[in-house]
């Protein structure tokens, strides 16, 4: 199955390759990860990470399925640009003065920020699109924040925000039939 998990999430990378953006302009970087050292590797550096959240419970058990994950698909925003829409969701009216006034910080084991929102859009259709075609291909998968920052942090994927859909082929699906974390 390992395989046919790798080739899916080939097929998913073309459907986020190929799904709309904003103003037709691409600015996702789109990584293959197959490597079970490298989805061991993200693994431990979410478990590692854990502890200093303030969702301990959610880091481990994320953790827990990229380490039973066969394949991985990264999405993230690199380079991004305003889409120049002026569309003011971003809190100021114009793209220019977004850009112009706009302070970016960053978040351990997290992403840069603030963004466009049209391009955080984009992130949201390819991946909507790479799941899609998952599922067409009857292969589990879930859309994870979590997976995203730790590959971002390994330097996996060099984008400013990142995002991930691991895929598993197995008799119950992993991502769904999970633990509710305990409450602190």
């Amino acid at each position: 199955m390992k395989q046919v998990a790798e080739m899916a999430v080939q097929f998913m990378a073309a459907s986020a390759r190929t799904a709309p953006k904003a103003g037709g302009k691409d600015f996702l970087e789109i990584v293959v990860v197959t490597k079970d050292e490298d989805l061991k590797k993200i693994a431990q550096a979410m478990k590692e990470y854990a502890p200093k959240s303030t969702n301990e419970a959610f880091w481990l058990r994320d953790a827990s399925n990229i380490e039973n994950s066969q394949a991985l698909l990264l999405i993230g925003l690199s380079k991004p640009v305003t889409a120049g829409y002026d569309c003011g969701a971003c809190g100021y009216p114009t793209c220019a003065e977004f850009t112009k006034n706009r302070q970016m910080q960053a978040k351990e084991m997290g992403y840069t920020g603030p963004h466009c929102v049209m391009r955080m859009m984009d992130i949201g259709v390819a991946l909507s699109s790479a799941a899609k075609t998952a599922s067409i291909h009857n292969v589990d998968n879930r859309v994870q924040q979590r997976v995203g920052a730790a590959a971002r942090a390994l330097g996996l994927i060099q984008a400013e925000v990142a995002m991930g859909i691991p895929v598993s082929i197995g008799g119950k699906s992993i991502y769904f039939d999970r633990q509710a974390p305990a409450k602190h």
